[in-house]
């Protein structure tokens, strides 16, 4: 096996590092280091918290989160298939139909449970 197939992954890598590591090395070394009381405090937006900041959030919160990140995954399929309709044919868009229809009776009823409600 030739050791030179690998090299452009080699510096793919090395590259990638680089990218990584030398803004920040830059930032450290030329950026400003002028600490005062304000900046060196946890909270810089006006005033104190008023709360811990490990409250409980409600539950719904991470339903609704979860709820987006389902149906936003979901309809990214629907980039590369309206990219290769031509190829799929008709029996593909048949095939995206019938998902489509099975996502739309899911959030039918994950509006009628009331899931998307915010109080």
């Amino acid at each position: 096996m030739d050791l030179e197939q690998y090299l452009p992954v080699l510096l793919f890598i090395l590259v990638g590092i680089a990218v990584g590591i030398i803004p920040q090395v830059l930032g450290y070394v030329l950026g400003p280091n002028r600490p005062d009381p304000a900046k060196n405090s946890p909270y810089e937006c006006g005033f104190e918290a008023f709360e811990d900041a490990r409250m409980k959030f409600d539950v719904r919160y991470y339903l609704v989160a979860i709820l987006f990140i389902l149906f936003d995954l979901e309809i990214a399929f629907l980039l590369p298939w309206a990219v290769a309709l031509k190829d799929v044919g008709i029996v593909g868009f048949w095939e995206v139909m019938i998902f489509l229809f099975i996502l739309i009776l899911g959030f039918i009823y994950m509006w009628k449970k009331g899931a998307l409600d915010w109080e």
